[in-house]
């Protein structure tokens, strides 16, 4: 049996094409946060789910100081419940802050980091191309929620296709 140390992996997608597909999501998510009204977007639930802006809350607690961790190799706290002023505003201009830096740290992960396996915040193991997924799956799932959410407000939400 022959054993191989340095493996190589076929590369699918480009580090620039996968960032580039997460910002298609986030700008999604964040026409979605757009369209809730101001008190639906912070007490409007259904069946036991949180309010949207929890789950929002939840979103920038990862994606930044996930990747952040990613590049420093220092563990971060995961901390969804931080204090801000109730206000949809806030919560954009913290997306539009994550968002920024997202694709700041991101031009520091070199091309073989991404099979190399962390463990984020303390306790998630993986490969950091399977933490980013993660990252991005979390998100298409919350939404997904904020969509029956909005529906049942009578509002019809953004198009998930239309990522621009």
């Amino acid at each position: 049996m022959e054993t191989t140390t340095n493996r190589t992996y076929p590369q699918i997608i480009s580090p620039s094409s996968l960032l580039e597909h997460w910002q298609g999501h986030r700008r999604v998510t964040r026409r979605v946060i757009e369209a809730f009204p101001e008190d639906a977007f912070f007490n409007h639930t259904i069946g036991g789910m949180r309010a949207f802006s929890k789950m929002v809350m939840e979103l920038l607690a990862i994606a930044e100081p996930g990747l952040k961790e990613i590049v420093n190799g220092k563990p971060e706290v995961f901390d969804e419940e931080f204090k801000h002023d109730n206000t949809k505003a806030t919560f954009l201009k913290l997306w539009d802050d994550s968002t920024e830096a997202i694709n700041t740290y991101w031009t520091q992960i070199k091309l073989e980091q991404f099979q190399e396996t962390v463990t984020l915040f303390g306790q998630y193991e993986g490969t950091v191309y399977s933490q980013i997924l993660y990252f991005i799956d979390n998100e298409i799932h919350h939404r997904a929620q904020a969509y029956v959410y909005l529906r049942s407000l009578g509002i019809e939400p953004p198009l998930f296709y239309v990522r621009d």
